[in-house]
């Protein structure tokens, strides 16, 4: 296993939530890195990447409210979830390609990524 999602968990409409990613044997300063997400019944579905030299992409149905960061002490790649909606519950993956084989800027379809993670699920209450 390459990469670890953590952070996932319940929390409530409106709240925040903070979703990691580490990675054990890739490093991750030379890799972009998406977050994805699928809800049950749902298509995955991509929210969000980084570059490796920092650029992001966001999909609309999250921009201003969620977030991507790398931490390169930890060699991961966190996921700030702010102002939750109830469209947001769902198993959130992260991905992971090489940045000198992946023409930045970095895309949001699942294939593009080689190596991915087992998914965290976030929930969301009233």
């Amino acid at each position: 296993v390459q990469l670890v999602e953590s952070g996932g968990g319940l929390v409530q409409y409106g709240g925040s939530l903070r979703l990691s990613c580490a990675a054990s044997t890739l490093i991750l300063d030379y890799y972009h890195v998406a977050w994805f997400r699928q809800a049950p019944g749902k298509a995955r579905e991509g929210i969000l990447c980084m570059t490796s030299n920092g650029s992001s992409t966001y999909t609309d149905s999250v921009k201003g409210r969620f977030t991507i960061s790398r931490d390169n002490v930890k060699n991961a790649v966190d996921l700030q979830l702010n102002s939750l909606k109830p469209e947001d519950p769902a198993v959130y993956y992260c991905a992971a390609h090489a940045a000198r084989v992946l023409p930045a800027p970095c895309p949001l379809f699942d294939t593009a990524y080689a190596v991915w993670g087992q998914g965290t699920p976030v929930t969301v209450s009233s």
